[in-house]
């Protein structure tokens, strides 16, 4: 019995080193939903279907001052493949619909879904918003980003 155990122990340090040690690939799916009254807005799930460059938007600065992102155009930064989910907007004529809100969480939840079913994994969840800030704004977002993980 003693013998199994240390064989059991050795082979799950083995393969939890091993699997430490492969390279892990991220991905972030971000989650727009309106807060436009009257579903005049426009929510989205939106996945990135490009590989981007991180060194084709970044600047060194070498005395904290002198930026160079000036030259860095915006055009440059697009990326040009991507999937958009529609979704519902949180708002109808007569208000929050809350039906619309349950269609969002099953499509939300459908993407998660599809993703798992690919290999990615759910690191973490994180969220903001920009909401009405009175009669005079009329528009707000509220957004999701979730980040996954791939080994």
């Amino acid at each position: 019995m003693k013998l199994a155990l240390t064989f059991f122990a050795i082979f799950t340090i083995s393969f939890s080193g091993l699997a430490q040690d492969l390279p892990v690939e991220y991905k972030v799916v971000t989650v727009v939903e309106s807060i436009v009254p009257g579903g005049m807005g426009r929510s989205r799930i939106i996945e990135t279907k490009s590989d981007v460059v991180i060194g084709n938007a970044t600047t060194e600065r070498t005395n904290g001052k002198d930026s160079q992102q000036g030259k860095v155009k915006r055009k440059d930064l697009k990326v040009d493949e991507l999937s958009e989910t529609k979704l519902l907007n949180f708002y109808s004529l007569t208000g929050i619909n809350f039906q619309n809100i349950a269609s969002n969480d099953a499509l939300i939840a459908a993407k998660i879904n599809e993703l798992g079913k690919d290999g990615w994994k759910l690191l973490f969840v994180t969220s903001g918003v920009e909401s009405n800030a009175g009669s005079q704004d009329g528009e707000g977002i509220f957004i999701t980003r979730l980040v996954f993980s791939k080994s």
